[in-house]
């Protein structure tokens, strides 16, 4: 299996080069070359499969430079009850008619992150060992992103977190997973701006090849595609459990900000997987929402990105829209630049409403997309609570609204949760006049003392902190 960039560098790559690279040379995001198709009897036999061993039967399909043996040792050792906390891993269930609910956060930091970040964490120390190398990985999180590297990467071999984030935008619950870790190889740096910003300096610096060489910076945001095909996983997993035995379509709506959970969605559903709809739930950061509705991609600046109640979401620029995109416009790699590098480089936008490829957005590839409120997540919370005495999250809140919207009869929507209500305490105690139950490790979190560095929107002086803190 050969990974090429959405712009078109002449390089083909193997896995375990793009797993510690991150973006590619040229900018572009890295995609396979072809997609494997999974036809009906694959889907028969895995059907049963426990969950490490389906990640072993998709991964294998994307990776052939990992020994067989060591990859189904790496997935077994990363998708276990101890910590996941049930046998299924990601557990389905119905929560009314036709609505269902894939719970994606019973890892260590209770978000949906972790699914991913744990298999990440160990593929890491696998092959840095394997080549006697070290990794400093550079992040930028809206608020689970982080604490999922980090709690993933404490104690691994060979690899430091630097780990950006927007100072002050996230809950209060969050930053404690983040700041309150006191291992040397943590490294928290607040960032005066937005999340876009924390992800412009990701990029800013992956893109400097020389820095990046000498300082050997990979990343874990889901620009990395090692990420991105962890969470295609779930997507089968939640496919088994909602159909039981049949093959009819499903459908999932998806929390998402910076558009990499669903395109993990949209990558299993060209693989082969049943899938009829794929929606994309915002919040006021409506940049994606708009794009589906008008063919617009209009992203915002960090004055016009509105501090929410599902902070995870207040993203404007959606970095794996990217590869999306790439097979919108059939994979043309001088069209995909134009519209991301000169396009929306130049004017902060691009135009498809014309083009007869958005048409495809929805007939093709079956996105369409939804839009909340804060009074909506509110509402949302309490009829869930009060109808079927369930807690979700603000971003969970926000999906199941766009869900609702969506319904098709006897197309079952699946609904992927994406943190546990705690992470956003403040927002449920608004919403039901108290708070959701604590997990035990994590009572009193907020108190502990926090290792933290503050630091302004500027690429070199991440840069300038990375490299202090690398001899």
């Amino acid at each position: 299996m050969n990974y090429l960039s959405t712009r078109g560098h002449p390089d083909r790559k193997r896995f375990c080069e793009i797993l510690l690279e991150g973006l590619a040379p040229d900018g572009g995001l890295y995609l396979p070359e072809t997609y494997p198709q999974v036809d009906t009897a694959t889907l028969a036999r895995w059907r049963a499969l426990p969950y490490a061993e389906l990640a072993f039967e998709i991964l294998s399909l994307y990776i052939d430079d990992i020994p067989p043996v060591d990859l189904k040792a790496i997935c077994a050792k990363t998708y276990t009850a101890e910590v996941f906390g049930t046998e299924e891993i990601v557990p389905l269930r119905e929560l009314e008619d036709g609505v269902y609910l894939e719970a994606l956060s019973n890892g260590p930091t209770l978000a949906f992150k972790d699914m991913a970040m744990q298999l990440l964490g160990n593929l890491f120390e696998y092959e840095l060992a394997r080549r006697g190398a070290e990794l400093n990985i550079l992040g930028a999180t809206s608020g689970d992103t982080g604490s999922a590297a980090e709690y993933a990467m404490r104690g691994k071999k060979g690899v430091r977190v630097f780990m950006t984030s927007p100072d002050g935008r996230m809950s209060p619950f969050q930053q404690a997973q983040m700041f309150s870790l006191q291992d040397e190889n943590i490294h928290n740096i607040a960032i005066t701006g937005v999340f876009d910003d924390c992800q412009d300096i990701v990029k800013a610096v992956s893109n400097d090849l020389g820095f990046k060489r000498k300082y050997r910076i990979g990343t874990v945001n889901s620009i990395n595609w090692a990420r991105l095909l962890a969470q295609v996983v779930y997507y089968f997993a939640g496919y088994f459990q909602a159909t039981a035995g049949n093959d009819k379509p499903v459908s999932f709506t998806v929390p998402s900000g910076n558009f990499g959970n669903v395109c993990a969605g949209h990558v299993a559903r060209m693989m082969g997987l049943p899938i009829q709809t794929l929606v994309v739930a915002t919040n006021e950061n409506d940049v994606l929402d708009e794009f589906f509705r008008t063919g617009i991609y209009r992203v915002r600046g960090a004055v016009d990105t509105h501090e929410t109640s599902s902070p995870s979401m207040d993203i404007s620029k959606a970095s794996n829209f990217e590869r999306f995109v790439f097979d919108l416009v059939g994979r043309d790699a001088t069209k995909l630049r134009q519209l991301f590098v000169e396009d929306l480089g130049l004017n902060g936008s691009f135009d498809l409403s014309a083009d007869p490829a958005f048409k495809q957005a929805a007939e093709r590839f079956g996105f369409k997309s939804g839009r909340s409120t804060h009074a909506d997540r509110l509402a949302t919370i309490r009829d869930t609570e009060k109808r079927f005495a369930t807690l979700v999250d603000p971003h969970t809140a926000d999906g199941l609204k766009a869900a609702r919207e969506q319904l098709v009869p006897g197309v079952p929507m699946v609904v992927l949760e994406t943190a546990l209500p705690i992470k956003f305490a403040a927002t449920l105690v608004e919403a039901l006049g108290q708070e959701p139950e604590r997990p035990k490790k994590f009572e009193g979190i907020e108190a502990l003392p926090k290792r933290v560095v503050k630091l302004p929107a500027d690429a070199e002086a991440v840069k300038a902190y990375i490299a202090e803190n690398c001899d």
